[in-house]
């Protein structure tokens, strides 16, 4: 990955940069030879529970965006980790992937287990997009041409991932790269990057040559916090003393593993760095899409549901596509288990 002009300049300045790559704070994250040939049982045996056996159920969202939110925070889980945040009449997107699959090839790498809610020309008239980092699962060329297309839509992404945005058509003029601890203040919302443990590249030679990160969105009345990818980090304490109390937290729960715990939460993790952070409200993303890893497709929220309960915390799961305003939603409604998938029912 090259870079040149300012650009440059900030990478090799920022403090995450070793002159070479971009680095995690206090940890090397790095799978060895052995531990992924302990994977292989798991990876050729638990195949049949990772992708659904018949199809998602799938809400419309496009008449509930019509009406505005009376609570003024409203969010649509599309997919993955695409959600479109309503925060004081202002919209923003997080990772949006609407291709079939998460992947370079057309032909191959994971395909989507469900169409997106709404294409992303069905989409209201967006305000900003948020890019949490450039793993394929979180940045999608043909959705970033798409967004290139649209008039005036800012992109705010960490550092470095502005040349990848500038290649997909999209305008330098609209991206704003971020290092961990920048803000930037646009359409009346502030937009903070905020740390993360996890790694970045698109291929072979590219390995976290760009930044990754986690954000939090503000507004005169509403505090958002959206993980990205992440492992559990202590700089989640400092985020939530910083930037909390949140009204919603949207946390990353699938595509875990033991073996690979520094780079996903998981579910369990995911608790615990919702507690670092401040606790509020809990919204599971990055799980339901596509298959990532090698546990079952539900496990991922029925776990966390089942330790959200042990431990009082508010958690959320709507469908996929269902508009809600956090604060008038009870609780989880755990729709995965009314599939005929051999889920077992938890009370």
């Amino acid at each position: 990955m090259k870079f040149n002009g300012l650009r440059l300049e900030r990478v090799r300045a920022s403090p995450q940069f070793d002159g070479r790559h971009f680095c995690n704070t206090g940890v090397t994250l790095n799978l060895d030879l052995v531990a992924g040939v302990r994977l292989l049982p798991e990876l050729l045996l638990n195949g049949y529970k990772r992708r659904p056996k018949q199809s998602l159920p799938l809400v419309r969202p496009h008449e509930a965006w019509l009406r505005p939110a009376g609570t003024g925070l409203r969010t649509t889980w599309l997919g993955h980790s695409t959600v479109l945040i309503e925060l004081d009449g202002r919209k923003i997107l997080t990772d949006p992937v609407f291709s079939a699959r998460a992947s370079p090839f057309s032909f191959a790498g994971p395909k989507r287990f469900h169409p997106t809610p709404a294409t992303l020309t069905e989409l209201p008239p967006l305000d900003a997009v948020v890019l949490s980092h450039d793993h394929y699962d979180h940045l999608c060329a043909s959705t970033i041409a798409g967004i290139a297309r649209m008039p005036g839509v800012p992109i705010i992404t960490a550092l470095g991932v502005g040349a990848r945005l500038e290649r997909m058509g999209v305008p330098p003029y609209r991206i704003y790269e971020l290092d961990w601890g920048e803000t930037c203040d646009l359409q009346g919302l502030r937009f903070i990057a905020t740390p993360s443990q996890h790694s970045s590249g698109r291929g072979v030679a590219d390995q976290d040559a760009t930044l990754w990160s986690s954000w939090v969105i503000q507004s005169d009345s509403h505090r958002v916090f959206f993980s990205g990818d992440t492992g559990l980090t202590e700089h989640f304490c400092d985020i939530g003393e910083m930037y909390g109390p949140f009204d919603i937290v949207i946390i990353e729960i699938g595509a875990f593993h033991p073996n690979y715990a520094a780079f996903h939460l998981g579910p369990d993790n995911a608790l615990k760095a919702f507690n670092k952070l401040g606790g509020g409200t809990l919204l599971p993303v990055h799980w339901g899409t596509f298959d990532l890893a090698l546990h079952a497709w539900y496990e991922p929220p029925e776990t966390l549901v089942r330790l959200a309960t042990e431990q009082g915390v508010r958690v959320i799961t709507p469908s996929l596509g269902e508009v809600i305003e956090p604060s008038q939603v009870d609780g989880p409604t755990c729709w995965w288990r009314n599939l005929e998938l051999g889920v077992p029912h938890m009370p």
